[in-house]
């Protein structure tokens, strides 16, 4: 038996050298053969038309009317980074372009009446892409709030109702938050940098280093990125033409035209509360995605603003304004009723 595995061994040690060798000399076969002749005048066409520019980096810059330390080499270093990344991300930085258009109209004057300066709406951007997104943390909405930090700022959040898809409550928790990170701090920087990392995480870092300005600590890789990148994205969103980004009115994402009605009691489908309003469920939940089902229990009668198109909004019309009534309750079978 044990000279039959001994042969077997030898005849398998043997097959896999000569597979190892026969890659091998493939391997050096591709890399030995010469490339195509270059075309000349198609290589001249593209040395001249093709270009990728480094950036000018601003010789200035302030946060929140803090001084951005720009003599230091790391800080200027790290804000040439972001700029180069957000510069040349072009789809993503358009993207933001298009969507700051609607939000920042609804932000801005959130962030003005709480006293927090208007450059944390860029801090939005760069948290969500002003967008509804859940990080594998479970952080969601505009603000990237996790569930415990939401509701210790004021936020409703349960099966039914999440506010932290709701941009405005939303808006006024992160300024809550900031304004109690400022007061800590004396720091719009470091109130920006705690948002990031949470303030206890910070206090540790900065009692463990022995010091107290972002610009001077050492901190993981998100939180040392994360003041450049608001940076960054206030510089292009704030210059397009400057960081070559160019787009006429039409096509940037204008701000939904609504109203609001108060809704105080339960509602037990919202398919059919849209109707009665002449538009969708779809265009119901996109306006208020904090409605989390498609029913409300509202148990203690609270009162909820709802937003719907306004009489006069246009590009909110549903496809079928009084679509036809479905029920599925035979498809098991196969069979579809339709009822009109």
């Amino acid at each position: 038996m044990s000279s039959l595995f001994n042969t077997f061994g030898k005849k398998f040690l043997a097959a896999t050298c000569a597979v190892f060798i026969l890659t091998m000399t493939l391997i050096v076969v591709a890399f030995t053969v010469e490339d195509e002749p270059v075309d000349p005048s198609y290589q001249k066409y593209f040395n001249e038309n093709y270009k990728i520019f480094s950036l000018n980096t601003p010789k200035e810059l302030k946060f929140a009317d803090e001084e951005v330390p720009l003599h230091i080499l790391d800080v200027s270093e790290k804000l040439d980074r972001e700029l180069l990344v957000n510069t040349y991300w072009q789809s993503q930085s358009l993207l933001f372009h298009k969507r700051a258009n609607r939000w920042f109209p609804v932000i801005e004057p959130i962030l003005k009446e709480n006293g927090v300066p208007n450059d944390f709406k860029y801090l939005a951007v760069i948290e969500s892409g002003l967008t509804n997104v859940v990080s594998p943390a479970g952080a969601t909405g505009y603000w990237q709030f996790l569930k415990h930090t939401g509701r210790e700022y004021g936020l409703e959040i349960n099966d039914e109702v999440d506010e932290r898809y709701h941009v405005e409550k939303s808006t006024e928790a992160a300024c809550r938050y900031l304004k109690d990170a400022y007061e800590l701090y004396g720091s719009w920087t470091l109130a920006a940098a705690s948002y990031n990392m949470g303030m206890t995480g910070l206090n540790r870092q900065m009692e463990r280093q022995q010091v107290y300005n972002y610009y001077d600590l050492l901190l993981n890789e998100e939180t040392g990125r994360y003041l450049f990148r608001i940076l960054a994205l206030k510089e292009i969103l704030s210059k397009p033409s400057a960081y070559g980004f160019h787009f006429r009115p039409k096509d940037l994402y204008q701000p939904y035209d609504v109203r609001e009605l108060t809704v105080d009691t339960a509602v037990e489908n919202f398919a059919n509360f849209a109707e009665q309003q002449d538009i969708n469920y779809k265009i119901l939940k996109i306006l208020n995605p904090w409605l989390r089902e498609s029913f409300m229990t509202n148990p203690n009668q609270k009162a909820y603003r709802v937003k719907v198109p306004s009489d006069s909004a246009t590009g909110l019309i549903p496809f079928e304004p009084r679509p036809k009534q479905i029920s599925l309750s035979d498809s098991l079978s196969g069979d579809t009723i339709i009822v009109d």
